[in-house]
C-alpha cells in the first residue's frame, strides 16, 4: 500500500525533476516477469525511483545493505519493495544475508515479478560504463538452475546533469537474453564470466561515454532546443516560478551541499528532500495567502505554485556547461543511431 501511494506521488513529481525523457522500447514498461532489469548506476537511488515510477507493475529494487539499519527502517524499506544486498565492505558477517535476498528474488520471479539490480555495484556520477560485479550473474544463474524462465534486460540510464534540477534523461532498454545465451558446460566460474561478457556487450551501446569536462559532447548529446512559442507562453509563469519556489529549493540545495558537497548521492538527496517538503511548502504559502487576504481564491495557489515551478523547469538552463547555439544537431546522441525498436519522448 505504501509503495502504491509513493508511486502515485512520484509520478506527479516526475514532470518536475525530469524536464525531458527519451525512452526506447516504451512497450516494455507494461511487461510482466519473470524479468531482471540489469542497469548501470550513475545517480544513486534516483535511478531506482525513475524505473519504479515508469513501470506499470511493481519493481523490486536491490539496495545497499547498510541502509537497512534498525528494525523500523528495515520494515519501511521493505514496504517500499527494497531488498538488501551486502558488500564485503559492509561486513563479511552480513554476506549470508544475500542468500535470503536471492531467495526472495526467486519467489518474486516465480510470481512473474520484476527485480531491478545495478550491475556496476557502486554509484558514480559519470557518463561511463564501469566494470560489472558478479551479483547480477549469480542471481540469474541461480534462477536458471532452478528452472525459472528468467529474462535479463540491459538498461542504460543517462542524465544531462548530476547537479541541476529538471534534467533531460535518455533511457534505453536493450534486447533481453536468457539461459540459452549463456554457456554453462565449462563450470560455474566460467558461466559468471560469460554472463558478464554478454551483459557488458549489450549494455555498453546504451551507456554514454563522455568525459565530465567535455562540454561540447555533453551539449550535442543532451541539449534540447526550446521552441520560441514555448518561451513566449511560459516566460512570465517561469519568472513567477523562480520567485515563488526559489526559497525552498535554494535552502535545500545549500543544506545538502554542506553535508554532501562531493557525494555521488547529492542529486538524489536534493530530489528526495523536495519530494518530502514541497507539498508542505506549497500548503504553507497557500495558508499564508489565505490568512492575509481572506480570499478563497488564494487557494488556487495550490495549483498555481507547482505550475509556475514546472514552467521554470521547462525554460531554465539545462546543462552544467554553457550552451553554444552554433553547435549542429543538438540533442542527438552519437550512440543511438543503431539502437532500438521504438522510441518515445516526453
Amino acid at each position: 500500500m505504501l509503495y502504491g501511494l509513493v508511486k502515485i506521488i512520484a509520478k506527479l513529481a516526475f514532470r518536475f525533476y525530469c524536464r525531458h525523457l527519451k525512452i526506447t522500447r516504451p512497450g516494455l514498461l507494461n511487461s510482466g516477469g519473470p524479468l531482471l532489469l540489469a542497469a548501470n548506476h550513475p545517480n544513486s537511488f534516483l535511478d531506482a525511483i525513475i524505473l519504479c515510477t515508469l513501470f506499470k507493475r511493481p519493481v523490486y529494487s536491490l539496495a545497499r545493505g547498510d541502509a537497512f539499519k534498525g528494525q523500523l527502517l528495515s520494515r519501511l524499506l521493505l514496504s517500499l519493495k527494497l531488498l538488501p544486498v551486502y558488500r564485503v565492505s559492509e561486513g563479511v558477517e552480513n554476506l549470508e544475508e544475500n542468500y535470503k535476498t536471492f531467495d526472495a528474488c526467486k519467489e518474486i520471479f516465480k510470481q512473474n515479478g520484476i527485480v531491478l539490480i545495478f550491475s556496476e555495484g557502486r554509484c558514480v556520477n559519470e557518463w561511463h560504463l564501469r566494470p560489472l560485479k558478479k551479483g547480477t550473474a549469480r542471481l540469474a544463474l541461480s534462477c536458471w538452475e532452478d528452472d525459472i524462465p528468467l529474462k535479463v534486460i540491459p538498461v542504460g540510464i543517462n542524465y544531462s546533469s548530476f547537479r541541476k534540477f529538471g534534467k533531460n534523461i535518455d533511457l534505453y532498454f536493450g534486447e533481453y537474453f536468457t539461459a540459452s545465451d549463456i554457456g554453462t558446460e565449462n563450470g560455474y566460474g566460467r558461466s559468471i564470466q560469460e554472463f558478464n561478457q554478454v551483459l557488458k556487450a549489450r549494455l555498453r551501446p546504451f551507456v554514454y561515454e563522455i568525459a565530465n569536462n567535455d562540454s561540447r559532447e555533453l551539449q550535442r548529446t543532451f541539449y534540447r532546443p526550446v521552441p520560441a512559442l514555448k518561451k513566449i507562453i511560459l516566460g512570465i509563469p517561469a519568472v513567477l516560478g523562480w520567485i515563488l519556489n526559489a526559497p525552498l529549493y535554494v535552502l535545500l540545495k545549500k543544506v545538502t551541499n554542506k553535508i554532501l558537497a562531493s557525494s555521488d548521492h547529492f542529486d538524489s538527496v536534493v530530489v528526495a528532500m523536495l519530494f518530502l517538503t514541497y507539498p508542505v511548502y506549497v500548503s504553507l504559502l497557500t495558508l499564508t495567502a489565505f490568512l492575509l487576504t481572506g480570499q478563497v481564491a488564494s487557494l488556487l495557489l495550490l495549483l498555481l505554485v507547482p505550475f509556475t515551478a514546472w514552467a521554470y523547469v521547462q525554460l531554465k538552463q539545462q546543462l552544467d556547461v554553457q550552451v553554444d547555439t552554433r553547435l549542429s544537431q543538438p540533442g542527438v546522441s552519437p550512440k543511438t543511431t543503431a539502437s532500438t525498436n521504438g522510441e518515445a519522448a516526453s
